[in-house]
């Protein structure tokens, strides 16, 4: 008898009161039923602990204590976990709609693959309704990396398996450690994925890679390193172009409104035609 497929949400919390109960709630909702929610905090000053003990009956596992930032944290759930596949969802983060999970296992069956992403849309602290950015995955080409592109992290799973081969994530990279984890399974070790065409996580605009200039250059400098790292050619041009393909998608969301998950409006569909592949498609008619 095969055991339907487990997933592994991890979330990473520090003083992270305000919005917590948002992402837990968002998880509970999911009609598919074979999840395990994992939060790590560490050691949290504010009222945090007590969210995360209200909630406690939602929880496969969670535990407090000091670690080293967020992906040392990430680590400790990825030890903890026991899911087929492995997926993050920050504590200021919601999953979109209900049926996310049962989607993302879908496509894991269908397609075969080992890794699946999808889209991703910033919205207004206060007013989770209001878009600020509409982040619209592409179908995978594991050429994208060579100009820049990435998924969008907070809607990547991946199966534990290849973690448990391949390793964690590397906490020296800071706020890069996200874009590393994904160049090191998908453009170094080749990992195959697939693009979900939908709606995954509704993000709270903000973030510390997300900031003033000099955090914003700070970033860059770990991606180039990340980049060198995985073996990704011209990685300094490459660390230029990665957040400039990221403009249009200010351009074509910002103010707007999310009324359907499942059904993005126009103004989400963000051509961007940075990569070669992709103006030959678009000339050709080609979507």
């Amino acid at each position: 008898m095969n055991l339907p497929v487990k997933v592994s949400i991890i979330t990473a919390t520090y003083n992270s009161e305000k919005y917590l109960a948002d992402c837990i709630a968002s998880v509970r909702k999911q009609t598919y039923g074979n999840i395990e929610h994992i939060v790590v905090d560490g050691k949290s000053t504010d009222g945090t602990v007590k969210i995360i003990q209200k909630n406690a009956a939602s929880l496969a596992h969670w535990i407090s204590e000091t670690d080293r930032g967020m992906y040392d944290a990430i680590n400790k759930g990825i030890k903890m976990a026991t899911g087929d596949i492995i997926g993050v969802l920050n504590s200021d983060d919601m999953l979109a709609s209900a049926d996310v999970i049962m989607d993302i296992v879908a496509c894991f069956e269908e397609k075969k693959v080992d890794s699946v992403y999808g889209d991703l849309v910033y919205v207004d602290p206060v007013n989770p309704q209001k878009v600020i950015r509409y982040w619209k995955g592409l179908t995978y080409k594991r050429s994208r990396f060579n100009y820049g592109w990435m998924p969008a992290h907070p809607t990547f799973y991946i199966r534990r398996e290849l973690v448990e081969k391949y390793g964690e994530y590397e906490n020296h990279y800071f706020t890069a450690a996200d874009y590393e984890f994904m160049a090191r399974y998908l453009y170094r070790h080749k990992v195959s994925s697939s693009y979900i065409p939908k709606l995954i996580v509704k993000m709270r605009n903000g973030g510390a890679s997300n900031g003033n200039i000099y955090r914003r250059l700070r970033a860059n400098r770990r991606d180039y390193l990340a980049m060198k790292k995985n073996r990704i050619p011209f990685a300094f041009m490459v660390s230029i172009l990665k957040p400039l393909i990221k403009i249009p998608q200010y351009k074509s969301s910002r103010g707007q409104k999310v009324d359907d998950p499942n059904n993005p409006h126009k103004f989400f569909s963000t051509k961007v035609l940075f990569f070669p592949a992709d103006s030959k498609a678009e000339a050709g008619g080609v979507t």
